[in-house]
């Protein structure tokens, strides 16, 4: 089985890959962006881990180093509550490189894609992981900037955040290149008014994007349109026009983000005062049960498939006495699996069937 069918999250390297970086094994490339190539790697102790390493245009730029330092220094501050930890870094390598922890789950962009909307039940738990995630992200003086639902994973232990180590890093040398290749700064979608502008932005543009991605999750279908042929339709709607919430049925979540969504930075509520309404409102995460049972086997198998992605270089290495001395964190079995499996099971046969 090639590692691409193992784990669709997970492709083989490429030949101009590296093995390594830094002290990590590279196992397989999960994706690639603006700011640089993202890959699968173990550590010596034998933890998984996400090393995104930057494109070497960013370097370019003056003072990248410095910066990528500070930021680096302040996300690991971040408490890791439904965030990916900072593992290592290293702003001086040839490509400044940094390592978080790996999260082995599906993203919310993956999930709603191939499944549709979650219930409003999850979608609960979801925004009150996200806020916890974005306390802790703006506690330590960090705004997310580019909180879409790629880069919310979902674990059982409920959603955890990605990418907010390096976006106000790179942020300049992504400003130079503007004009010449006309990028947007940002995810069309996903952004806030005050980034469409230009103008300075704080942590309420954290909270405005919030407010998008829990109405993609409730809904399926993006709170302003979608911009695959014209993105300037789709920013000038965030800036001028209402959310779409037709399809938020739930009147506690549809007020939650008619708020997070106004034009105002400053008539946005909290981070701080919509965690207190979570929690009047009784919202959170209930162990394993808070996504569907479809999903939770989803999670289970895709753990499983990681075991086949490591195995061949692990073999590998002890066959030539350089396996690490630490045994591999064992994953651990998630109650219920065996009814998500045949849920899952069922929901695919019901398919075939109206096919």
């Amino acid at each position: 089985m090639s590692m691409a069918r193992a784990n669709r999250g997970v492709q083989a390297l490429a030949a101009h890959d590296p093995n390594t970086v830094g002290p990590y094994t590279l196992l397989g490339r999960i994706g690639a962006g603006g700011m640089g190539r993202v890959y699968l790697a173990r550590s010596d102790d034998g933890r998984l881990a996400a090393v995104k390493v930057v494109h070497e245009e960013h370097t370019a730029v003056g003072e990248f180093r410095d910066r990528f330092r500070r930021e680096i220094r302040a996300a690991q501050r971040v408490g890791g509550e439904h965030t990916a930890a900072v593992l290592g870094s290293d702003a001086d390598a040839d490509l400044p490189w940094i390592a978080t922890t790996y999260v082995p789950g599906p993203s919310l962009e993956t999930v709603i894609r191939e499944h549709g909307a979650l219930p409003t039940e999850s979608v609960h738990a979801l925004a009150e992981g996200l806020l916890k995630a974005l306390r802790g992200i703006h506690d330590a003086g960090i705004v997310h900037r580019d909180l879409k639902p790629s880069n919310v994973m979902l674990t059982v232990e409920g959603p955890r955040v990605i990418d907010f180590g390096i976006a106000r890093a790179v942020q300049p040398s992504a400003e130079s290149m503007l004009t010449s290749t006309g990028m947007v700064i940002g995810s069309p979608g996903f952004m806030a008014p005050e980034q469409v502008l230009g103008e300075s932005v704080g942590p309420p543009a954290d909270v405005f994007v919030l407010g998008c991605v829990l109405a993609y999750a409730g809904t399926a279908t993006l709170p302003f349109g979608r911009g695959a042929t014209n993105q300037h339709a789709v920013m000038y709607r965030i800036v001028e026009q209402p959310p779409d919430l037709d399809g938020v049925d739930d009147e506690a979540l549809r007020d939650l983000i008619t708020r997070c969504t106004a034009k105002d930075p400053d008539q946005r509520p909290t981070v701080a005062a919509l965690l207190a309404q979570c929690a009047e409102q009784e919202w959170g995460e209930d162990g394993q049960l808070w996504l569907p049972p479809e999903l939770v086997g989803q999670l289970a198998r895709r753990a499983t498939e990681l075991l086949a992605i490591d195995a061949p270089i692990r073999a590998r290495e002890e066959r030539v006495g350089t396996a690490p001395d630490q045994p591999r964190q064992r994953k651990r079995e998630h109650r219920g699996r065996g009814r998500a499996a045949r849920w899952g099971e069922s929901r695919r046969q019901t398919r075939r069937k109206r096919r």
